[in-house]
């Protein structure tokens, strides 16, 4: 399996509203529950009416269209991680799943996959 490294420094945020969110952004991702609303995008992307957020995140995404049917994808990379004592912060789309460490991680982390036989790209 392939995972490919994002381009961008992320932030994990909670805004009060979706108005604020630039969908133009190269990458975003919004979550609304009854609870709240997140958002996550490159930092430089942060809406200036940000409720609360989280800084210093790196990502990778999981290659290729992921059928529904496969089962554990992101559990044996994020147990890899746990190994490691890395956290992350995931998400899924219709298409795949991403994974976000913190930054100071994600050297460690790609390292990690690679040697549990993941294809890391650039």
């Amino acid at each position: 399996m392939e995972l490919k490294k994002l381009p961008f420094l992320f932030s994990v945020c909670k805004v009060r509203t979706a108005e604020c969110i630039d969908l133009t952004a190269p990458f975003c991702f919004v979550g609304k529950t009854d609870e709240e609303l997140s958002l996550v995008c490159p930092t430089e992307y942060v809406p200036e009416q940000t409720v609360a957020r989280e800084d210093g995140w790196r990502g990778f995404r999981i290659q290729g269209v992921l059928d529904f049917s496969l089962i554990g994808i992101l559990s044996k990379l994020s147990g890899i991680l746990a190994q490691e004592k890395i956290g992350i912060f995931a998400v899924s789309t219709y298409n795949t799943d991403y994974i976000l460490v913190k930054e100071q991680q994600f050297d460690r982390a790609m390292d990690a996959l690679a040697a549990a036989g993941y294809a890391v790209v650039e």
